[in-house]
């Protein structure tokens, strides 16, 4: 490891030392949605939004988006235990960490458009969902976004914004790839606009034997969204996404699993109506998530297989309101109602019959909750060089009551495209109907977690390159742990640290990216690393695109407690394109290509190198 850490120095070195030499101007102005349901330049937000446009998803030619969001951006981890699938359940990998706080517990949403996605028993996303089939761009919010998407969004939210067509014309593309261990990847997709019509409509396969005997791994997903422009300021859309996959878990090394098999489908479907005016503009819209999961937990021993399978069916339905209005100069503010409608059902079924069987180690049946919530966001500029936020969001479950969730913030701007922001946010998080009624630790009278987040960051664009520098400290109560056998609002969070990140442009050839993220947790948790970097380098000449990507991770825990173990290991990924043609690209992607020897989820060793190669046809 000391020869990877030297050649990690050295790529930093070399970095920051082109970073502060180069002199040439380049404007760089992100607009976002997420920190404020309306598009914003994110220099006016004092929260810290990280943006992953759609080239940088596609060119590395990855079918999901989390592998990319965890290069990306700073402090963000997914597990992972194979080349091809998260899969559910226990073992399972797609676990989103950021900052020392975990979407699977539910504390981190993932959002569609601004809807969220979770499995609705248990509370946590579904990894192997978010295809970049869909993807026009992903936006990260780090801290708490409780005051715009309530429970779940109390360490952040990753929202991917879908893919629309802005000009008249057909766009087709087709991707076809394979690779080690029997690896396969399809996508293909087609983009119409005529007028004020447009459609996009993609579909997706893969498969995968992976590195482990039984680890197979299949997946079919789909994508449609149709769109209308009724007038310049009113517009409609419909959309719907299709998931299903079919996975085996072999269990850990040590304790290996046979038979043990999940029947995966997830989906969403959406509407909505928006209008934007000169000093105005809003959205209604109505969504659901929904899930139906199968899954036989499997036998260390084959020649006495289970009996049952375990069975889920979830939905989040829900009524989205908002609307942004310019009252005077420099204002901006935004008013917001949502309802969700949350249904679970969890149960086992013999193999044999059919039949819904009664077992005493789960309480079997269904739960409904809702919630109800107003919101409101003031921003205004006071002077040309600052701006003030505040928002407070009053939340109401039908189960754990009223929740008050405040946030303040300011963002200063001391020289041109330089900002220092301050931001203090409440998070929450009600508890899961696994938590409340599954199990024998459920406990009915569970209260929401609670947590703050203090955040100081600078932002700074001199020129071709862009860096920031964050810090924060996070102090949270009631988080919900197993004492005694029992679920109870017990644990605390107390994590700080720092993120840093940067770009640079070199002409129009080379861009260079690192961010770096160092975390302190008081109370460690699995999937949390103390140290997580990444140095990348992407090249554009004539028909060649090559990135290429280094991510060190330190101090990754992979089990705490008495037990407590961590990991450190350094990945090197490359992906290369070469256009034929217009029309026809041939490309390659190899992954860990150092060949380490690590884990991210315990007793689930990674493989080691691996390849994939393919061709992408446009027209």
């Amino acid at each position: 490891m000391t020869m990877i850490k030297i050649l990690y120095s050295l790529m930093a070195s070399t970095l920051a030392t082109g970073v502060f030499a180069q002199t040439d101007s380049l404007q760089l102005q992100e607009v976002v949605v997420t920190g404020t349901r309306n598009a914003t330049d994110v220099r006016h937000l004092p929260m810290t939004v990280t943006v992953i446009d759609r080239q940088s998803l596609t060119e590395q030619h990855q079918t999901n988006v989390l592998p990319t969001a965890m290069q990306q951006v700073p402090g963000l981890m997914v597990t992972s235990r194979t080349m091809m699938g998260y899969g559910v359940s226990t073992g399972a990998a797609g676990g989103i960490n950021l900052r020392g706080i975990t979407g699977g517990s539910g504390q981190l949403m993932v959002l569609i458009d601004g809807h969220p996605q979770y499995n609705g028993v248990y509370g946590h996303p579904i990894a192997d969902s978010y295809q970049t089939l869909m993807a026009d761009r992903v936006e990260v919010l780090r801290g708490p976004a409780s005051v715009l998407y309530g429970s779940n969004a109390m360490g952040g939210v990753l929202n991917i914004v879908t893919r629309s067509m802005h000009q008249d014309g057909v766009k087709t593309n087709v991707s076809v790839g394979a690779g080690s261990y029997g690896t396969v990847q399809t996508e293909a997709s087609n983009q119409v606009r005529s007028g004020n019509f447009s459609s996009t409509v993609a579909a997706q396969y893969g498969r995968s034997d992976n590195h482990r005997p039984r680890m197979g791994f299949e997946q079919y997903g789909g994508y449609m969204k149709l769109g209308y422009d009724f007038t310049p300021h009113w517009n409609a859309y419909v959309d719907a996404d299709l998931t299903h996959f079919n996975a085996s878990h072999p269990g850990s090394v040590q304790s290996p699993l046979f038979e043990a098999n999940q029947w995966i489908t997830r989906g969403v479907v959406s509407a909505a109506l928006e209008n934007h005016y000169g000093n105005t503009n809003g959205a209604l819209s109505v969504f659901s998530n929904f899930g139906r999961h199968k899954i036989d937990d499997g036998t260390s021993n084959p020649q006495n297989p289970t009996q049952r399978y375990f069975r889920s069916r979830d939905a989040l339905t829900g009524v989205s309101w908002y609307q942004s209005f310019q009252l005077f100069e420099g204002n901006r503010l935004t008013a917001g109602f949502d309802y969700q409608h949350i249904y679970g059902r969890a149960f086992y079924t013999s193999k044999q019959t059919g039949e819904v069987l009664d077992t005493p180690n789960k309480q079997s049946g269904h739960s409904h909750r809702n919630e109800v919530a107003g919101y409101v966001d003031f921003r205004q500029d006071l002077l040309q060089w600052l701006t003030i936020d505040a928002g407070v969001r009053l939340d109401h479950h039908s189960i754990t009551g009223t929740e008050w969730v405040p946030q303040a913030g300011l963002v200063a701007r001391p020289m041109e495209n330089g900002e220092v922001k301050a931001m203090a946010s409440k998070g929450f998080r009600n508890p899961t109907m696994r938590e409340m009624y599954l199990y024998p630790p459920s406990n009915e009278e569970l209260e929401p977690e609670r947590l703050w987040n203090y955040e100081l960051s600078w932002r700074h664009r001199p020129g071709a390159l862009t860096y920031g520098v964050n810090l924060f400290y996070i102090k949270g109560d009631n988080m919900i742990q197993t004492i005694n056998r029992k679920n109870v609002n017990t644990g605390e969070i107390e994590n700080y640290g720092v993120e840093m990140e940067a770009q640079y442009r070199i002409g129009n050839h080379w861009r260079l990216t690192t961010n770096h993220a160092y975390l302190h947790m008081e109370n460690p948790v699995v999937a949390a690393p103390e140290y997580k970097g990444f140095l990348g380098a992407d090249f554009y000449c004539k028909k060649w695109t090559v990135n290429a990507g280094l991510q060190y991770f330190n101090g990754l825990y992979t089990e705490v407690g008495d037990n407590e173990q961590k990991e450190n290991f350094c990945l090197l990924n490359l992906a290369a394109t070469y256009a034929l043609n217009h029309s026809i690209a041939l490309w390659v992607r190899g992954e860990n290509l150092l060949a380490q020897n690590y884990e991210i989820n315990l007793g689930y060793p990674m493989p080691r190198a691996t390849f994939m190669a393919g061709v992408d046809i446009h027209f």
